[in-house]
């Protein structure tokens, strides 16, 4: 393990959002040295902070290389309540960066992935209908698997992202237009995290898979009552 070299930045989610399109996009920079793997799960993983934090354990995913910044994608950082305390007390100069994607949308693709884990074997309108009761096994913690709904409550994991970071450290960019855009996204980025323009990206098309149900007109409808306030408030938050 090499000294001094503290992680300078993270995205921190959402799942679901295109964070693995970002952070092959992130590997190519030369001035940027990204985890050995995307998701690292340091500062989710509540057996790392039973006690005093190990993170020699955590800089053993970087070699150390003589880049500008460093950094890693794990996207339930944003999700997992205890994680930002985590990462502040870590460094409180991080760099926070959050891919937001609409939460009806990301609620449907989160469900199809762990369907095609065959970790859930529900049918979408049940696991969302359900989804209070079916978390409740994981308290006081969250589910990681069942959130579908929860996840997407995007107002309140910014306002706990901004009780321990200040606006100026954090970045939040959407999903479409990363996906649809992703030259100018980057260079977005790019300034975000004082470093050279991104050249020549390609856009990445990863994980997206045609599914084999549709989203029904009564589930849309269902989680868009649901997820009203939350995207108002954070139009608003982020305008």
């Amino acid at each position: 393990m090499k000294k001094n070299i503290k992680v300078n930045f993270l995205v921190v989610g959402a799942q679901k959002s295109g964070t693995t399109a970002l952070d092959r996009y992130l590997r190519q920079h030369p001035e940027i040295e990204m985890g050995s793997k995307k998701e690292l799960h340091f500062f989710d993983h509540e057996k790392n902070f039973l006690g005093k934090a190990n993170y020699d354990q955590y800089h053993q995913h970087f070699a150390g290389h003589h880049s500008k910044i460093r950094g890693e994608c794990t996207p339930i950082y944003m999700y997992w309540q205890p994680a930002m305390e985590r990462i502040y007390q870590y460094n409180p100069d991080m760099k926070i960066i959050a891919v937001l994607r609409d939460p009806i949308a990301r609620a449907f693709s989160h469900w199809n992935l762990e369907r095609e884990r065959n970790a859930d074997h529900a049918d979408f309108s049940f696991a969302i209908r359900e989804e209070k009761k079916r978390c409740e096994a994981a308290l006081p913690l969250q589910h990681r698997v069942f959130s579908y709904i929860d996840r997407g409550f995007y107002d309140q994991q910014i306002k706990r992202i901004w009780r321990y970071f200040p606006r100026m450290q954090t970045l939040f960019i959407q999903h479409e237009n990363l996906k649809r855009h992703p030259q100018i996204t980057m260079k977005t980025i790019a300034d975000f995290l004082d470093i050279a323009d991104f050249k020549d990206i390609q856009p990445l098309d990863i994980n997206s898979t045609k599914y084999s149900t549709t989203l029904s007109e009564d589930d849309y409808k269902y989680l868009k009552e649901i997820f009203d306030d939350s995207i108002k408030e954070t139009e608003k938050l982020l305008s």
